[in-house]
This record gives structure tokens, sequence and C-alpha cells, in this order.
């Protein structure tokens, strides 16, 4: 499956929706997206991961410096829409005590704007 990333803007909100497989090959892409949204003001992030095949431990570290990053400027990240293989990956890894996911899209997008603040 190709690799595709696409994001729209919900109110504060950046949806960010990805497509394929998230693995070294396709990190650069990942990163070098997101680093733009971060520096032009995208302070809150909603991954919809629902046509996410694969995810390595090369996307696990772009997800997480950009967590940092957002962070660090009072934002947030939140997933959405996993399949059962990379809902696993976050599992095994224990970041589903940094990240939370939501089951849909529309679960994370009510939460996010409901609590302005998608993480533990």
């Amino acid at each position: 499956m190709d690799f595709t990333l696409d994001h729209r803007l919900n109110g504060d909100l950046t949806i960010v929706t990805v497509k394929g497989e998230i693995d070294v090959f396709t990190s650069p892409k990942l990163r070098e997206t997101l680093l733009e949204l971060v520096e032009s003001g995208a302070l809150h992030l909603v991954f919809d991961l629902g046509e996410v095949d694969l995810l390595d431990s090369t996307g696990l570290g772009v997800l997480i410096g950009i967590y940092n990053r957002l962070r660090s400027r009072g934002g947030s990240m939140t997933l959405a829409g996993a399949n059962d293989r990379v809902h696993r990956v976050f599992h095994v890894t224990q970041l589903t005590k940094i990240f939370v996911l939501y089951g849909s899209l529309e679960e994370a997008v009510r939460a996010s704007a409901f609590t302005g603040d998608t993480t533990p």
C-alpha cells in the first residue's frame, strides 16, 4: 500500500490522516510534514491511523519526537482508529501510558475539543 499523509483544520485541532506503512522508508516524510505543521503553529494534533497497516520503531520515534515538541509548546497529540496490530505496538512498548488512543476519529475529536488537552 502506498503511504499518504493529509491534514486539515477542525477548529483548533489539526487532523492528520495517515495511510499505509509508517516505517524506515516513510518516516522521513512523516517527520518533515509534522515539523512543518508544528512550526506553522499547529499545537493540537489528532492522528487518524485507521488505514495504517504497519508502524515500526522508526515511526514510533517520529511520533514521540513530535509529541515532545508539542508538549514543550503547550500542545497535545491524540491517536485514533489504530487497528489491533498498530494498537499492540503501543501496548507492547508501553506508550499507552503516554498516548491516548481512541477507537475512532470522532471520539478523539470530541474528547480533544471538550478537554483541550488529550494527553494523560
